[in-house]
């Protein structure tokens, strides 16, 4: 904005986080998930699983075919419902922990943190650590130095991001045939497209965007505050210990044992700064709980490292509840479940995973459905019976090719005629249609208005499905 003749910045420049390495406990978690779901994420498609109708890999999304296998598991559109509880589960999971330890899903387990952590380990290995970063950013880009190792460090950000895009389209293939086919350039084109936008995404996201992501994209990170309680468990910096009656205080001459700096009235903070410069969003956690705060740990790690060296008590940063630190004697750390929210969260998440368990336990081999045909309802043969038609649609979904015979129970021998079919063969996955009809003589169709269709596979498996037979009086 100009005023008079002098330009006034309303807003400050974006000053990107430059985060430095830190060793601790929550650092070695989170390394530890890094390395763990990179490994199931990029070896999975490569993992063989025997199927006698598919490609031999483990986890296979089969868009052609309509189906998804996950090892010995086969899911169908029509089991969309399993989706949408998986949804709901995976909801009401993230509020769970979110009430009880804040944004810690944020912090070790989504995608933008575990490549962003991946892309900052890139960036450290080419370019060193915090300062060495910091002093190459305010070098020219004349300065040669500066253009081999941001140009080796984008060069590799780019065959991650590549990596990546490819590998996720790797699961709706046999990897590897896929694999050879796209860089042969005979695969189809939706294979290059995804590749490209993803390899693209990927880049902006983890190398580019990084926290903002977090603060201003997700949405997630936008309604989390709705979800915190003062009992909920995340990253805090103890105010009334660090800070003293005087403040924070660099450690100096006269200032280094705690003793000297309580008679002074200074707290245990000495003001060094780390728990800011470890900070893959650039907080600053002494400012209290904040929005952008994904709840990583690395500021606890960095603080225990300087109290260690101090010889003081570690816990200055740490995981702890508002409720707590408000106490004038804080009390050990807990994990506070015992809250209405909390409980009605696990007791929801317990019920439809139950359930979900059970449906799928419980799903037949094989889908069916009768519709009666009702242009006419029924027809009077020329001899006096009486007709009615029904049409049968069968989908096999066992895993492998199944035989299946259909039978009629509550009509006299011979009423039913499935025209040539007297057993039906399907392939998995595919699905028949039937034409089926059942005819009756007048005393029979006078006292017949119900019976029921038997449908058994080669396992032994039935199912009975009711049916209405239409006649004059029904109308």
């Amino acid at each position: 904005m100009t005023t008079g003749n002098h330009e006034v910045q309303l807003y400050a420049k974006r000053q990107a986080p430059v985060p430095r390495s830190i060793k601790g406990a929550f650092r070695t978690f989170k390394t530890t998930v890094l390395w763990i779901g990179f490994a199931v994420y990029f070896l999975l498609p490569w993992l063989p699983w025997s199927r006698s109708d598919a490609p031999a890999q483990a986890v296979l999304f089969d868009i052609p075919g309509r189906r998804y296998m996950m090892f010995d598991f086969v899911v169908y559109p029509q089991d969309i419902f399993w989706l949408s509880m998986l949804l709901f589960i995976a909801a009401v999971v993230l509020f769970f922990a979110t009430s009880l330890v804040g944004r810690a899903f944020c912090g070790y387990f989504c995608f933008q943190t575990l490549w962003t952590d991946a892309y900052i380990w890139i960036e450290h290995f080419f370019q060193g650590e915090r300062p060495a970063r910091l002093k190459l950013a305010r070098e020219p880009w004349s300065n040669r130095q500066k253009l081999i190792k941001v140009g080796l460090t984008r060069v590799a950000w780019v065959m991650v991001s590549f990596w990546s895009a490819l590998t996720f389209v790797l699961y709706f293939g046999y990897a590897p045939e896929l694999i050879v086919s796209i860089f042969s350039g005979t695969a189809p084109a939706a294979a290059y497209i995804t590749t490209l936008a993803l390899t693209v995404s990927t880049y902006l996201a983890a190398g580019m965007l990084r926290e903002h992501v977090c603060t201003f994209i997700c949405p997630y990170g936008r309604f989390q505050s709705a979800m915190y309680d003062p009992e909920t468990l995340t990253a805090h910096y103890d105010r009334k210990r660090g800070e003293g009656a005087a403040g924070r205080m660099a450690a100096r001459a006269g200032l280094r044992s705690l003793e000297e700096r309580h008679a002074k009235g200074y707290g245990d903070c000495i003001d060094c700064g780390l728990c800011v410069q470890v900070c893959p969003v650039g907080i600053d956690i002494r400012d209290g709980l904040q929005a952008s705060c994904i709840s990583c740990g690395l500021c606890v790690d960095a603080c225990n490292t300087i109290m260690d060296k101090m010889a003081y008590p570690r816990g200055l940063v740490r995981y702890d509840s508002e409720t707590n630190l408000n106490k004038p004697v804080p009390a050990k750390p807990f994990l506070d479940w015992k809250r209405l929210k909390v409980i009605g969260y696990g007791v929801s998440i317990v019920l439809m995973t139950a359930y979900l368990f059970y449906d799928i336990q419980h799903r037949h081999s094989f889908e069916h459905s009768i519709q009666q045909i009702r242009s006419p309802l029924y027809v009077v043969l020329s001899n006096g019976n009486i007709r009615n038609r029904y049409q049968i649609r069968l989908t096999n979904i066992s895993g492998a090719p199944e035989t299946y015979a259909i039978e009629a129970r509550g009509i006299p021998v011979g009423a039913l005629d499935l025209g040539n079919f007297q057993s039906v063969a399907i392939r998995n996955g595919k699905s028949v249609i039937i034409q089926a009809s059942v005819e009756l003589d007048p005393a029979s169709a006078e006292r017949i208005s119900e019976f029921e269709f038997l449908i058994r596979n080669g396992q032994g498996e039935v199912v009975v499905d009711p049916a209405r037979f239409f006649t004059r009086k029904s109308e």
